[in-house]
């Protein structure tokens, strides 16, 4: 119960984190074409930790909630680094996504936590 909670949770707060993604990559993709491609990239990766969090909720294994969740994981860290890049080449400052920047950072902590509860967990599916 305490994992279902959990990846509720985090959820929740991936989709507030995907819904600031796409407000600022829309601002991003009126600034020029080398803005927009990394836009495009921090779209998808931005938005794709809540899609993977939230099908992870409907995992019918605990190998599948956790492919899942390692997925949401990954995307976490692209998310990181896309922010990072537009930081370094001006696109943004750090200042302008400095939230993003931080929510992604607890986002990752979070989805490690709930894939080690996971992992150790004797759940073994039926979220």
């Amino acid at each position: 119960i305490a994992l279902v909670m959990e990846s509720r949770i985090i959820s929740e707060r991936a989709f507030g984190f995907a819904c600031r993604i796409v407000k600022l990559c829309e601002r991003w993709w009126e600034k020029g074409w080398v803005s927009r491609k990394i836009a495009d990239q921090l779209f998808d990766s931005g938005t794709s930790i809540g899609a993977n969090v939230a099908e992870s909720q409907g995992g019918q294994t605990k190998p599948d909630f956790l492919a899942k969740m390692a997925i949401a994981r990954k995307e976490s860290w692209e998310t990181i680094y896309w922010l990072k890049l537009a930081v370094a080449t001006s696109i943004t400052t750090k200042d302008e996504v400095a939230w993003e920047l931080d929510e992604a950072q607890q986002l990752k902590a979070m989805i490690t936590a709930a894939i080690k509860t996971g992992q150790s967990s004797s759940w073994r599916g039926g979220v």
